[in-house]
């Protein structure tokens, strides 16, 4: 593959000015099939004689800097006689804003095309034609695109093609088939509604926070102007509001042709629900106008519902905060100037990414990006991929949480679905890291004396920090353990030899038990319970619920105590605790962002509070899925779906459910790869009546009785 083809660029090659690439298709017999290969430093489009080629949006993805996927497209339907490829580039994930600092990224790094046409003639001859000096090139009529920025667009600019040339330095990178899922237009929204804000403003109200572009449709005359701004939530006047935006532009202009116009944009997405018309050429209606949605073309397995509508909105949030930042690679948030796969977000969300949607595949291609950037210490960089400015792989740090998504990852994905290859493939890696942490802690068997993020975000945080109260060791040590017995594990499943990690695990735990005698928060509480660091369980759990019943049945976690809070209550005897938190409509709550209108899950439990008032403009994301890792304890304690540790991929079940008299009804129900699990109970006739189906052998365990059945339905 790309035997003869050479990376090729514009001579000029300005940042932001995507660059189109022209081949005329000559072909001197009858063709039988023609396939186009294709990649690019920066993000392609593609399309002969103005078709689109393909569906894959901002091809060829995300990936380490070490490598680039290539994408393979039939295109024999496409062609005619003297049919042309056009290409535009940009610098897409390549290089740019996205490098935090740095727009250039150095000046070797250069947006560039590499394909082959590969034809096959009735007469069983083949032949193919690559990209090198004799390819076209010019300005795109997309006068600017970059990631954070948008788009701006000439419909009637032309630019004299000249010949591209030959990109000699070219950085050393791996061109790889295609391993991830592409991502792909998923959904169509139309206006919920258009008005007038109060400060005279005209806004598009989609009604749902989501990741995407649009599609303007519109009569103008040459030279008509369309200009748009996009934002996630408007200010407690009603306006528009994108100062969480930061230095992301979120912007879009489209200088129109003679006649209809319709275009969406090629090279750039947005995170949005509004949008600001700052100039259109006429009054503008739900017909000018539509969004679509994008995200990785992963297919939804999980469902949550309740008799609550407050909850089903919070699950719905979670799926939108799913589908909205799992955009090739699961990033923090889609919508401001970062975007990142930022690993901790990814450790404490993937087992719920999991249950809701199958990302297998997505996950297989991320890891292998994370093993690729691992440095060569076994630090795991904060953000996989790395980022040119970001480079931890010669750093010494490497943050508990964010780097333990090496070891939580591989096994979470091998229990969801069975597959080993994760395991394989990532082993050395989950070693690595755990080595990595002995020999740069300050205290050994412990992780300490390193930078930490600590339970990030925790409302418990000294004023001034992000950091919440816990203990930045205890937490990083908890995890150390925890990765270790990972290792363990995983090892046994491998057949190789783990005696040294099971002696360190051993190690850590009679160190951190120890050295951390009290617990002072709820998320060291959790932690300690969660991970079986607790030597007596019943006094700690008695000490986290005493301590939510005193804060009113509120949380104080973050981002690290937060998803195994509820585990910690309802595994130890304080199910109907958990169930408060859950259910808890006051600030701060899930329920509270829910009851603020939020569509997706936000950053901050009081990312917008009461008086329309916002936490900050500096961090403030309102589509942020971290959070919404609740719904994992829905789906296995409260409706009691547990995955079979020696029994991976659901090949058996444990079905235990925990109902309430809080709600009527909850029910949850997860494809897998042996069929489809459900469990539901509902409040009937002054009992609870459950119902569960499960396609493979299961134990059901029903207020305290146990019950060994084969794949059925059964009502108790």
């Amino acid at each position: 593959m790309f035997e003869n083809a050479k990376w090729i660029i514009h001579p000029e090659n300005k940042l932001y000015e995507p660059v189109r690439f022209i081949k005329k298709l000559d072909f001197t017999k009858k063709i039988k099939r023609v396939i186009l290969n294709i990649t690019a430093l920066g993000v392609y489009y593609a399309e002969i004689d103005g078709v689109r080629v393909g569906d894959f949006i901002l091809a060829p993805g995300f990936t380490s800097r070490k490598r680039v996927q290539y994408q393979s497209y039939d295109i024999t339907e496409l062609i005619k006689k003297d049919s042309t490829l056009s290409v535009s580039v940009a610098e897409g994930w390549y290089k740019g804003k996205i490098n935090f600092g740095t727009d250039e990224g150095g000046p070797e790094k250069k947006k560039s095309l590499l394909a082959e046409i590969d034809v096959l003639y009735t007469d069983g001859t083949r032949e193919r034609t690559a990209t090198d000096g004799s390819w076209l090139c010019c300005r795109d009529f997309i006068r600017f695109a970059e990631l954070y920025d948008g788009e701006i667009v000439d419909a009637n600019y032309e630019d004299n093609p000249v010949n591209a040339i030959v990109y000699e330095n070219h950085p050393a990178v791996s061109i790889v088939k295609q391993q991830g899922v592409y991502v792909k237009e998923q959904e169509i929204l139309r206006p919920l509604r258009i008005f007038t804000a109060k400060n005279g403003d005209t806004l598009v109200d989609f009604g749902q926070n989501m990741t995407g572009y649009f599609e303007i449709s519109v009569n103008a005359r040459k030279g008509d102007k369309i200009a748009l701004s996009v934002c996630e939530e408007l200010d407690k006047h009603g306006n528009f509001y994108n100062d969480n935006y930061r230095d992301a532009k979120a912007h879009f202009e489209y200088i129109c042709r003679d006649g209809l116009n319709i275009y969406k944009p090629r090279l750039a997405f947005w995170g949005f629900r509004y949008m600001k018309i700052e100039e259109f050429p006429c009054d503008i209606t739900k017909n000018n106008i539509k969004a679509i949605v994008l995200h990785s073309d992963i297919k939804r397995t999980g469902y949550l519902e309740s008799s609550s509508p407050l909850l089903n909105q919070l699950f719905s949030n979670i799926i939108w905060g799913q589908k909205g930042n799992f955009l090739d690679v699961p990033t923090d948030c889609p919508q401001r100037d970062e975007r990142q796969g930022w690993t901790g977000d990814a450790t404490v969300f993937s087992r719920t990414a999991s249950y809701n949607f199958d990302v297998e595949r997505f996950f297989i291609k991320w890891l292998t990006d994370l093993k690729l950037d691992q440095g060569k210490k076994g630090n795991i960089p904060n953000i996989i991929p790395q980022t040119i400015c970001w480079d931890w792989s010669t750093d010494e740090n490497s943050g508990a949480v964010w780097g333990d998504a090496s070891t939580i990852i591989p096994y979470q994905m091998y229990l969801t679905y069975g597959n080993v290859d994760f395991l394989k493939n990532q082993f050395a890696s989950m070693k690595k890291y755990v080595d990595y942490i002995g020999t740069y802690t300050k205290e050994k068997y412990l992780w300490a004396g390193c930078g930490q993020f600590g339970d990030w975000l925790g409302l418990d945080a000294p004023a001034g920090s992000y950091r919440g109260s816990s203990n930045e060791d205890f937490i990083a040590s908890v995890f150390y353990a925890h990765s270790a017995l990972l290792v363990v594990k995983a090892g046994k499943i491998l057949g190789r030899r783990v005696d040294k990690y099971e002696n360190l695990h051993k190690n850590i735990l009679a160190k951190i038990r120890s050295t951390f005698k009290e617990y002072k928060t709820q998320t060291e509480c959790a932690l300690a319970l969660y991970f079986n660091i607790a030597e007596d369980k019943k006094s700690v759990a008695k000490l986290l619920a005493d301590m939510i019943r005193e804060n009113g049945n509120k949380l104080k976690t973050g981002f690290v105590g937060t998803p195994y809070l509820l585990h910690a209550l309802s595994q130890n005897g304080y199910a109907e605790v958990a169930y408060d938190l859950l259910l808890q409509e006051e600030f701060p709550s899930w329920l509270y962002s829910v009851k603020q209108g939020a569509t997706t899950i936000w950053e901050h439990w009081d990312g917008k509070n009461e008086k329309g008032e916002f936490w900050s403009r500096n961090m403030n994301s309102f589509n942020h899925y971290a959070y919404g890792s609740v719904a994992d304890w829905v789906y296995i304690e409260a409706c009691g779906i547990h995955t079979v540790e020696d029994k991976p991929g659901f090949e058996e079940v444990l079905i235990s459910p925990i109902p309430t008299d809080k709600l009527d009804s909850l029910s949850a129900k997860i494809e897998t790869r042996h069929g489809t699990v459900s469990s539901k109970w509902y409040h009937f006739d002054g009992k609870v009546r459950y119902e569960i189906t499960t396609p493979v052998p299961a134990t059901i365990i029903n207020e305290g009785m146990e019950y060994k059945v084969n794949k059925g339905v059964y009502i108790f």
